[in-house]
């Protein structure tokens, strides 16, 4: 959003070539072994909304998509079902749908789904009326602007909570109580990109945020989140990676610049007083917009790969780099730096971007992870053909 460049500028590309690092992680780069996956694009529909879930939306054991004012049902995704009007606001290039979470929230076995927006300025679940069309909104909270949101376990019960980031508010989570959401406040404040995962290797996991994070406490609901201070993360993506990307048994944190140029992964680092600090590793300092972004296993090797790719038009066409041509990519780390696979590259109408809340799952269960994307560039899928020989 417009509003929010002040978290932007911290975040340059001259801000990486200061640095002198910027070529680092291609210097190390060493090709993996085996040979790039492959992917057979599959356009679904021109619509310009930027979130995409999939799931078994009408209970025929099969994963549908649902985008928008629209579910797409599987397995071939050609039948388009309408959900309900989705409003637009800002000039008509953003609707108010930055998520797609599916959750059973009124028990009654068919899966509903949470979203929420900007412009909105509210969360809302959408109750599964899969047979007759126009699902009904429940209002969940009135949270201020709503940038996207995640759904991640806080108390490790096997249930998620709903957690979304509302730049310039508190730091709060949701919590599915019977059939209601119960809000639970962490901190006083947030900026623009949010994460989730141990950081100090406590068991229990934090909330990150671009310039702190949270502590999580023994009880999440009662205790008090401990905020430290110590990051400065620019424009940061939406989640923020929580990964022990070098394997030294401290989580790092993975990073995209969701309306600058950048993607990085931040090393964490303990000194000998105990002392925190993160140290800077470019992974693609040449591209903008990496806005949203998973860690999974798409190779098959059983180790996760870094998705992402960039957010089309992110502000409206006002973002650094907003004209470069779209990408869609994956990142494999080879033990000493990312190695980047281009699964999408070109202009519009060429390549694909990432949108704002992607979908890694085997959508035709073939045993490989598919990649679903929506975005202001249409809606895509894109099936995983696996290493080619």
């Amino acid at each position: 959003m417009p509003t929010l460049y002040s978290y932007i500028i911290r975040s340059t590309l001259g801000f990486f070539l200061l640095q002198g690092i910027v070529c680092e992680s291609f210097a190390q780069a060493e090709e993996p072994p085996e040979k790039p996956v492959q992917f057979r694009q599959k356009n679904i529909a021109m619509e310009s909304y930027e979130a995409v879930g999939a799931w078994d939306v009408d209970g025929d054991d099969t994963l549908d998509l649902v985008s928008g004012a629209f579910w797409y049902q599987g397995p071939d995704f050609k039948h388009r079902n309408h959900i309900a009007q989705v409003d637009r606001w800002s000039n008509g290039e953003y609707y108010n749908d930055f998520a797609s979470i599916p959750m059973d929230i009124n028990s009654d076995g068919r899966l509903d789904f949470i979203t929420g927006s900007w412009g909105g300025r509210t969360m809302l679940w959408r109750e599964n009326q899969a047979e007759k069309g126009n699902w009904v909104a429940h209002l969940i909270d009135s949270t201020g602007p709503v940038e996207c949101m995640q759904a991640w376990d806080i108390d490790g019960d096997g249930q998620v909570e709903v957690v979304p980031n509302n730049p310039g508010n508190e730091l709060k989570f949701y919590q599915l109580e019977g059939n209601k959401f119960v809000r639970y406040e962490v901190g006083p404040q947030q900026g623009h990109g949010l994460g989730f995962g141990d950081v100090n290797g406590d068991g229990r996991g934090d909330l990150i945020s671009n310039e702190q994070w949270y502590e999580a406490p023994e009880d999440p609901f009662s205790g008090e989140w401990k905020m430290h201070q110590e990051l400065s993360l620019g424009s940061a993506s939406v989640p923020i990676l929580v990964v022990d990307v070098n394997e030294d048994g401290r989580n790092d944190l993975i990073v995209g610049q969701g309306h600058h140029y950048g993607l990085a992964w931040y090393e964490q680092s303990i000194d000998e007083s105990g002392q925190r600090s993160w140290i800077t590793h470019p992974i693609d300092p040449y591209n903008s917009q990496f806005h949203t972004m998973a860690w999974e296993d798409i190779t098959g090797d059983g180790q996760p790969e870094l998705i992402t790719g960039k957010r089309f038009r992110a502000h409206n066409g006002r973002d650094p780099g907003s004209d470069d041509p779209l990408g869609l990519y994956y990142f494999q780390w080879n033990g000493k730096s990312f190695t980047k696979h281009t699964i999408s590259y070109g202009p519009l109408g060429e390549g694909k971007g990432a949108g704002l809340f992607l979908t890694v799952t085997d959508l035709n269960y073939d045993g490989r992870k598919d990649i679903a994307v929506g975005g202001k560039d249409g809606l895509s899928v894109f099936y995983n053909e696996g290493s080619q020989p």
